[in-house]
């Protein structure tokens, strides 16, 4: 299911993660649960996911992330506020330590000018109040391209999380 690449990249996460005894969740909007599932792909990923969230809908963001409606009708949920409120609201929800959140115009269709497929908001939040933010444009790459290139870089920004996090030499 997911590219040899993805599974390497995943599971030095994992081993990461278990040696710094840090738990990670996912709160999904574009890639609807493959980032954890990506993670969880690896036997033994237990002892680091912690949970995720597929908050596809808006009223999903809110209701399991407390993302506030007004901040989404303001910005859209496609946007750089609402991608770190869902990462803080991951790690409010859940038992981890680290999180990543994403939300983003997967296509074929529902871009904009201001807003193009292939653009994605990323959110990496840890449970100190620190939250990463990184906006990607990856073109029209496709549904499943756009999907995979946005765990590629949410695995990524896990990993720089996870080097910056206070006690790491």
């Amino acid at each position: 299911m997911f590219s040899e690449a993805l599974i390497v990249q995943a599971t030095s996460l994992l081993q990461a993660c278990r040696e710094a005894g840090a738990l990670v969740a996912t709160a999904e909007s574009c890639t609807g649960g493959l980032i954890a599932g990506c993670l969880t792909e690896i036997a033994g990923s237990s002892d680091v996911v912690d949970r995720g969230f597929v908050t596809y809908s808006n009223a999903a963001k809110n209701a399991m992330l407390d993302v506030p409606m007004a901040l989404i009708e303001e910005h859209g949920a496609v946007s750089e506020l609402v991608a770190r409120a869902m990462a803080e609201g991951a790690i409010a929800h859940s038992n981890a330590d680290l999180s990543v959140a994403v939300t983003g115009v997967a296509g074929p269709g529902g871009g904009t000018v201001e807003k193009p497929v292939g653009l994605v908001h990323l959110a990496c939040a840890q449970r100190d109040g620190t939250t990463l933010h990184r906006e990607q444009r990856f073109g029209d790459l496709g549904r499943a391209g756009i999907r995979e290139a946005t765990i590629y870089t949410a695995l990524d920004m896990l990993s720089l999380m996870l080097s910056r996090r206070p006690g790491r030499i």
